[in-house]
């Protein structure tokens, strides 16, 4: 198949990790006679220092006219003052918006040889396969925000179609797994989880009623993440909840260079990132860990292209790297740590 991959690496290790991805999809590309074209642009702090926009119209345009976004990492200490009417981060939130992405799905997959480089005990991590889905474009990250010098307020918002579209991803998804969806909310003190819980119990036992459905508040499921992760299977949760509850979640593999991402919407075009960020500590040094943006790279032949054959080639090619012991400094190496490049070289050696 021909596809347009928009490539936005963005700033510190954003460059560094991409590239590897991107060799690894020319790699598939070749290997199973695909024409993948990729073209660059800025997007992040290296954007605003070129044209004053974390996201230049060009870019946009890009975005909007390819298969798939192939995004990198953004943010830098120059732009990181909270007073900023304009910052890095902004071009993210417009993507999805523009993009029509409301999902984010956040695999979390504890791959055997590594199971030691986890804060947690491994017994607590064997098996452990879930997928996260956060609610994207609403909640209170979105609402009208208002500001005095004496209060402030951001208002949360969510709509039944929001929700019952969230529901419906999840809840297929779990089909495809387990026939376990977990839903996160906090029903108890919010509206907007009270609004959010009826949704999805009429949606499920209208039109999944072959998919086990619990309800969990958001601080029984931040509990219970670290203490029996393996009992999750899918989980769906409004905006807020999941970005934090995904940020605990990838403590779980041993390291967020470890866990890939995709914002999905109504189309197939998704914009596919790794979740951790852009590092500037480590940048420009040649030891980020690329396998979190390798394996979004595998998402991104799954979800936008329809290539589930290649999409599981490249992810094996991962764990196999991973097996032979190739660990980047994040991951606890036992000798010498791999540097992004030859991490991505491992990955590339077992396609």
């Amino acid at each position: 198949m021909k596809a347009l991959i928009a490539v936005l690496p963005g700033d510190g290790i954003g460059p560094e990790v991409v590239a590897e991805a991107v060799r690894c999809l020319e790699a598939v590309g070749r290997r199973f006679g695909h024409a993948f074209r990729f073209e660059e642009a800025p997007v992040g702090a290296v954007a605003m220092d070129a044209t004053g926009l974390p996201l230049p119209p060009a870019t946009l345009a890009l975005a909007k006219s390819a298969e798939a976004v192939l995004f990198g990492a953004i943010g830098t200490p120059r732009y990181s003052d909270p007073s900023l009417k304009v910052r890095p981060e902004l071009a993210i939130l417009q993507l999805r918006q523009e993009l029509g992405l409301y999902a984010n799905l956040r695999p979390v997959i504890c791959y055997a040889s590594v199971l030691d480089a986890s804060p947690l005990k491994p017994e607590l991590l064997a098996g452990v396969d879930i997928m996260v889905i956060r609610e994207l474009t609403g909640g209170i990250y979105f609402g009208e925000k208002t500001r005095t010098e004496t209060s402030a307020s951001d208002l949360c918002v969510y709509t039944v179609p929001e929700v019952e579209r969230i529901a419906r991803l999840g809840a297929r998804l779990a089909r495809a797994r387990r026939k376990r969806l977990t839903s996160v909310d906090k029903a108890n003190v919010l509206e907007t989880s009270r609004l959010w819980r009826s949704v999805v119990t009429r949606i499920m036992a209208a039109e999944f009623p072959d998919v086990a459905l619990d309800h969990m508040y958001i601080d029984a499921a931040t509990m219970h993440l670290l203490r029996r992760p393996s009992d999750f299977d899918v989980v769906i949760t409004e905006n807020m909840f999941g970005d934090i509850l995904t940020d605990e979640a990838s403590m779980l593999p041993g390291s967020l260079g470890l866990c890939p991402s995709a914002s999905l919407g109504a189309e197939t075009r998704g914009l596919y990132e790794p979740i951790h960020g852009s590092a500037p500590d480590i940048a420009g040094r040649g030891i980020a860990n690329p396998y979190a943006t390798i394996l979004s790279a595998a998402l991104l032949l799954r979800h936008s292209l329809g290539l589930e054959r290649e999409a599981l080639a490249l992810e094996a090619a991962v764990v196999a790297a991973l097996d032979a012991g190739v660990r980047t400094a994040d991951l606890k190496p036992k000798g010498a740590p791999a540097s992004t490049r030859s991490a991505g070289e491992a990955v590339l050696a077992r396609l």
